[in-house]
């Protein structure tokens, strides 16, 4: 008898149970999350470099209002030479792998103090699209609607490419200058500005525009021009007539390269000096050291003469 009543029993106090829940009046749907502002991938770096490297290294320097890391190796010697201002290239970090995080060793043993920056991400690298607010599904046989939002007064319009490209520069040359007036607080005589990549256009750039009294020497290594700016380097550093070291690999820039000391010869640029260099894909050990030797040789020339 049990076996055949059971089943009832159990619909019934299901179907109980279902009644109950739907008298219940409904929850109320949870507010959207608001997201903390994104880290530009720059940042991200330089906290993972914060974990890895000693923190003797690290400086925390501020340049529009807003704090930078730079990376500070001081020269192996009693005697320094001088400082060496390293800027990496777009995507690159102050510690990068290929040639600026070799230079910084390599240059301290060498008497140069070092001092990497880091540099804001590269325009066109944007960052994730944020995810929109929930919108409250409509009901059935309703159009979607979405409340305005609250007035704030007008929206301002969207920067143009060319104000992003502005900003962006200046946040740039305010790095740069971060870093000389840390020189100067080092007490620092000479002073190298060094740029890697799309870092040679913003230290070539930095020269035109502040003329700083005390840097009389830039080295360019595969220098380049980031998307959307200009002037053409050929255009940006003969007129400078600083003591130039424009570094290239043959297989790779020799053209460009050779573009530049055409300018620098009818300007009659008193101290350029195009270097060419073998790219030993297969030993980068090897071509770094090849790379920091002939910047070493340079600056002795460079430097010793400036100083006479």
């Amino acid at each position: 008898m049990s076996r055949s009543i059971l089943p009832p029993l159990c619909i019934a106090l299901l179907l109980g149970a279902s009644a109950v829940r739907g008298a219940e009046p409904a929850a109320a749907p949870a507010p959207p999350v608001e997201r903390a502002s994104l880290e530009e991938r720059s940042q991200d770096e330089a906290i993972a470099l914060q974990r890895q490297l000693p923190t003797a290294e690290q400086q925390q320097l501020e340049a529009g209002g807003e704090r930078f890391l730079a990376l500070w190796k001081p020269a192996n010697s009693a005697t320094p030479s001088g400082l060496v201002i390293l800027l990496p290239g777009e995507g690159e970090h102050p510690d990068w792998p290929r040639v600026i995080g070799p230079l910084r060793s390599k240059l301290a043993d060498a008497g140069w103090h070092t001092l990497s920056l880091s540099l804001p991400d590269p325009l066109g690298d944007p960052l994730p699209a944020r995810v929109p607010e929930a919108i409250e599904p409509a009901k059935e046989g309703e159009a979607a609607k979405t409340d305005p939002p609250p007035a704030t007064g007008e929206t301002p319009p969207a920067a143009s490419a060319e104000d992003q490209r502005k900003a962006h520069g200046e946040r740039v040359m305010a790095r740069i200058q971060a870093a000389l007036d840390f020189a100067a607080g080092k007490q620092v005589k000479t002073v190298v500005l060094l740029g890697h990549g799309s870092g040679a256009f913003w230290a070539a750039s930095f020269l035109a525009e502040r003329k700083p009294a005390q840097i009389h020497q830039l080295l360019m290594v595969e220098a380049s021009v980031p998307a959307g700016y200009a002037p053409p380097l050929e255009e940006l550093v003969p007129p400078l007539k600083l003591a130039t070291g424009d570094i290239y690999y043959k297989d790779r820039y020799a053209d460009a390269a050779l573009v530049r000391r055409q300018a620098s010869k009818r300007l009659q640029h008193p101290a350029y000096a195009l270097i060419g260099l073998d790219a030993l894909p297969a030993n980068p050990d090897a071509e770094q050291e090849q790379l920091a030797r002939r910047i070493r040789g340079w600056l002795t020339r460079n430097v010793g003469e400036a100083k006479k």
